[in-house]
């Protein structure tokens, strides 16, 4: 559609011009993790929900055991054991399901989903959620291996290094513990830390946005080696590891959790796309918000709009790749943006 405005010697022309028909459906995740892109797509092109979509997608990325750091098997704790976050967010209700330090079963984000589709609730976590998983129908089995249990190992070798506690005694930086807390509390801002990267702690972010412009967002991960028990990160917190509104678009993250979850910068990308910004502007101002208060920070975002166009930014790291398909791309590829 061309609309002319006659404004005096002034003749303005507006075109409206409909572009994304080949950019719609999309499918857009973290990470060079192209087995998952390709099962989320291929659910869309057999007719699926774009809801069951993510769970395919980021389901593929808990089955191949991505990087180590998606799925069982990996980033134990400092017991040992492996637990599992993950969420999906429904861009159409804005209904969300997650489950945190989740014990015991595999499919975490057919978990998240079930959370989502069975109760009223938004989140479950720990122990609770593994019995309400089993309730549903999902497998209880052992998340360990013999490599998550060789990392622990070597961990407990090297004086439980690196370390996450802090005010306690004796000093974590040299012990394993037990640790007991220390008479006076410094609460200096740590700095997050640059050693986070793709192999030690990471998530699979994911976002699909399908033909009717429906925006389904989703994370699966197994959070940070050797953290505390109990520990959760920014994954299964809508705003912080993904949000969807299909108003407007998604977006999913990765990096350091416990910066990303003070900050929100799934959310924050949204509102700024909602205000006119492009995708990979919307994923920049985003990052550079966690910068300015963590100027350290490792992490990256994906996001996309509501029409398929897609963005990304990240910082601490070289370059940050993620995976994309769409019908002008035909097929899954991988785009690497250079880090601020």
């Amino acid at each position: 559609m061309a609309l002319s405005i006659n404004m005096g010697l002034l003749l303005i022309f507006v075109i409206n011009v409909d572009s994304s028909t080949d950019l719609l459906p999309v499918v857009i995740n973290t990470w060079a993790f192209t087995n998952a892109t390709q099962s989320a797509w291929q659910v869309l092109q057999s007719g699926g929900s774009v809801l069951d979509a993510v769970v395919a997608g980021c389901g593929q990325c808990e089955v191949d055991q991505c990087d180590g750091t998606v799925g069982y098997g990996g980033s134990p704790d400092e017991s040992g054991e492996t637990t599992l976050d993950a969420m999906i967010m429904d861009g159409q209700t804005l209904s969300v399901g997650a489950v945190s330090a989740l014990k015991r079963v595999k499919n975490a984000i057919g978990v998240a989903r079930a959370v989502m589709d069975y109760t009223t609730h938004t989140l479950l976590a720990g122990e609770s959620a593994t019995q309400f998983a089993i309730g549903m129908g999902f497998k209880e089995e052992d998340l360990h291996t013999n490599r998550s249990i060789n990392i622990w190992k070597q961990w407990k070798n090297n004086h439980c290094q690196p370390n996450y506690r802090k005010n306690v005694s004796p000093n974590p930086r040299k012990s394993c513990g037990p640790y007991k807390r220390n008479k006076v509390i410094q609460n200096d801002r740590i700095p997050s830390s640059r050693d986070i990267g793709r192999f030690n702690h990471d998530t699979i972010g994911m976002v699909v946005v399908d033909k009717n412009r429906k925006v389904v967002s989703g994370t699966s991960t197994n959070g940070m080696n050797h953290k505390v028990p109990g520990r959760v990160g920014d994954s299964p917190i809508a705003g912080a590891g993904s949000y969807a509104d299909s108003d407007v678009g998604g977006a999913a993250a990765t990096g350091d959790g416990d910066v990303m979850m003070r900050l929100l910068p799934s959310y924050q990308a949204v509102e700024f796309m909602r205000n006119g910004d492009s995708p990979s502007l919307a994923a920049a101002k985003s990052i550079q918000r966690i910068i300015h208060h963590y100027p350290n920070f490792s992490g990256a975002l994906i996001a996309v709009s509501k029409d398929g166009q897609v963005g990304a930014a990240c910082n601490g790291i070289p370059a940050f790749p993620y995976s994309v398909i769409n019908p002008k791309l035909q097929k899954v590829t991988v785009v690497s943006v250079k880090c601020i």
